[in-house]
């Protein structure tokens, strides 16, 4: 049994997430502004009303570990914010709004975890095809991808900053997955992947991958977008 964060769980990949490390047997907190129906009353999942973009939220979660969990096996930053306009329309705050889930919300619940990582724990960032460099890109989404990118080049610094105290940090880079977040993006287009699908594959690599992966970027995509 182990101890496992997931952010973004009202929705998409991060619900089904949260529903199959919870059957599973593993504990599950769960963080999400909104609480799913389908989370109240299930014994293994906890859930959280946690905005990312406010620092001061996360000391609910330092709650939890503090005086229940006292160790975390697993985060899974699954959390994500998107604008899809033409850059000359995009504004600084299109940009904050964006950065601050996509990439301040990863490094503020990552330090406020910190404490409670251990040798063998593995930090799961979710970031996206449109982050990698030389992949293709799309116009509108600037703030967006750029923001994946970012997290991609933190959980490469952090792999190296954490590799002695055996924490293991990597990136999963999604190609399209059937999703709320995928139609704002991409507005009609019928992706080959559920959400339940995808989080299938991210289930097992959040539990084994650290074994064979450390500041890694894993291309997990099927079509373009």
């Amino acid at each position: 049994m182990k101890h496992i964060i997931i952010t973004g769980t009202s929705r998409g990949i991060g619900y089904e997430l949260a529903l199959q490390f919870a059957e599973a047997g593993h504990q599950v907190l769960a963080l999400s502004r909104t609480i799913p129906q389908a989370f109240v009353g299930n014994p293994n999942i906890t859930s959280l009303s946690v905005d990312l973009t406010k620092e001061a939220d996360l000391a609910l979660v330092e709650n939890v570990l503090s005086s229940s969990w006292k160790s975390v096996d697993i985060i899974i930053h699954n959390a994500g914010s998107l604008v899809n306009k033409p850059f000359a329309q995009l504004t600084q705050q299109d940009f904050e709004k964006v950065y601050k889930v996509n990439v301040f919300g990863v490094a503020n619940l990552t330090r406020t975890c910190l404490p409670y990582l251990q040798k063998g724990s593995h930090v799961v960032s979710i970031s996206s095809m449109g982050g990698v460099q030389g992949s293709m890109k799309f116009a509108g989404l600037a703030a967006y991808s750029s923001s994946k990118g970012a997290v991609i080049t933190l959980s490469e610094l952090l792999a190296e900053e954490y590799k002695e105290q055996g924490i293991a940090f990597n990136v999963l880079a999604l190609g399209a997955v059937n999703t709320e977040m995928l139609q704002e993006a991409f507005p009609g287009y019928e992706a080959p992947l559920s959400a339940k699908e995808m989080a299938g594959y991210i289930f097992n690599f959040a539990l084994n991958g650290n074994k064979f992966h450390n500041g890694k970027i894993i291309q997990v995509s099927s079509s373009t977008p």
